[in-house]
């Protein structure tokens, strides 16, 4: 049975980094894959590497090649492939254990032909998060390249590695790099696949950690003539892509902006700085100390970070914080004459903390709350919670991290044993309401 999704990775001089970035891929959640890793000629160790993992996985296919660059590596990868989709990887990066299952989650859902997401940019110990396209919804070609009309030189358009693409589109017009092109020659070919495709959508999840180590066209030793015949050969591509996406009339009123792509260009490909963190904090993290430890507080706190753990990625599309998604997933569930002071024990947070995040989902339009008399307890007054139209997207985002959660926690189990497991549950439960009542 052929992989759903053919990850590309060209290997050239990588040992440094080679590990990381395929243990990555190979603790993806996601498992119909297929992994392509490219020796283009390496003179360390990188060779060695690659054959260790293809000796201990059956997903991994391992290709020796005399050194050629890493757009013909690129090609020949794409000549092998057997996946319905393509995902491509650099040997010094790294992703994130969802990273393969949302891009293709999205790509079949929304049906579209190209998915991009967000990446975190590392520079040393530090990480930063970086994205361009805050809609959610799927993007026409225009709509797609009207967003790239505004920032041009942009790795989040140029590069291959935040993207997923569909191989019969690739294989039906024959795409490929320009082998002869050393600089944007992803950004090229992004531009041709663009023009073949009719729909894109963008994932404001970051999955991708690039890492800030790649030369400029001046420290390869290309000489100042060729760098700029190079950047002149990608902007006719990039000329020609307006002409053909716009009409005559669109094409000249945009036309400046068009030719933004010569000045951001002069920066080489640079991702803007953003506020950054230490790396290994923007994500969920649990210390080996706490993995390890025994007892009903452990199995409590694990959980909580299980269920962060994939709520995470539905709060980062969503553009809430982690205690925000936490809070509407509690306002979804919780009883529904609840007043403040039971609503904020149900959430686990003080009335204070409650009051001030159910004005930021207010403010985010994801919830609308008012109060009114308790026809049961006059003395107080409970809350009344509705979720307007546009919270409905986030609430499916939180029930899909639920159920991934409860999937992971019985993850193994047979029917039998699940059934046998749910029954020993609920009489915990009784003998817990029972003190309780």
């Amino acid at each position: 049975m052929n992989p759903n999704v053919s990850i590309i990775v060209p290997v050239y001089n990588a040992e440094a980094g080679l590990r990381r970035c395929v243990e990555s891929i190979l603790n993806q959640e996601y498992a119909g894959f297929e992994l392509l890793l490219a020796d283009d000629g390496s003179q360390d160790a990188s060779g060695a590497l690659c054959d260790a993992f293809a000796a201990g996985d059956s997903r991994v296919r391992v290709f020796h090649r005399e050194n050629a660059g890493v757009s013909a590596t690129r090609n020949f990868c794409m000549d092998q492939a057997r996946g319905r989709f393509l995902q491509f990887v650099d040997a010094d990066d790294w992703i994130t254990p969802d990273a393969t299952k949302l891009l293709v989650r999205t790509m079949e859902e929304q049906s579209c032909d190209l998915v991009v997401s967000d990446f975190y940019r590392v520079v040393g110990e530090r990480v930063s998060h970086k994205g361009d396209i805050d809609e959610a919804q799927v993007l026409s070609r225009e709509e797609y390249a009207a967003h790239m009309m505004e920032n041009p030189a942009d790795f989040y358009y140029g590069v291959l590695w935040n993207k997923l693409y569909r191989r019969d589109l690739v294989e039906r017009w024959g795409l490929r790099m320009d082998p002869a092109i050393s600089w944007c020659e992803d950004f090229m070919f992004n531009l041709e696949y663009i023009r073949r495709g009719a729909s894109f959508c963008a994932l404001q999840v970051p999955i991708y950690y690039y890492v800030k180590t790649k030369g400029s066209l001046c420290t390869q030793g290309i000489s100042i003539s060729k760098t700029i015949q190079m950047k002149l050969t990608v902007f006719e591509y990039y000329n020609r892509f307006f002409k053909t996406v716009l009409d005559e009339e669109e094409y000249e009123r945009q036309r400046l902006k068009i030719y933004r792509f010569l000045i951001d260009a002069a920066e080489d490909g640079a991702v803007t700085p953003a506020a950054s963190r230490r790396l290994g904090s923007e994500r969920v993290r649990v210390s080996a100390g706490a993995l390890k430890g025994a007892g009903l507080l452990y199995d409590r706190f694990r959980e909580r970070k299980l269920l962060d753990y994939y709520m995470e990625s539905a709060a980062l599309k969503n553009g809430l914080s982690l205690p925000e998604a936490r809070l509407l997933l509690c306002l979804r569930e919780a009883p529904p004459d609840a007043g403040r002071r039971e609503l904020a024990d149900f959430a686990g947070l003080s009335r204070g903390v409650l009051s001030m995040q159910l004005s930021r989902l207010e403010g985010k339009g994801l919830v609308s709350v008012t109060e009114a008399r308790s026809a049961e307890r006059k003395e107080e007054r409970r809350l009344e919670i509705a979720f307007p139209a546009s919270a409905a997207p986030v609430l499916e985002d939180l029930a899909d991290a639920w159920a991934e959660f409860m999937a992971a926690r019985l993850s193994g189990f047979e029917p039998e044993e699940r059934a046998q497991y749910e029954a020993l549950t609920e009489r915990v439960q009784d003998n817990i309401r029972n003190v309780l009542q």
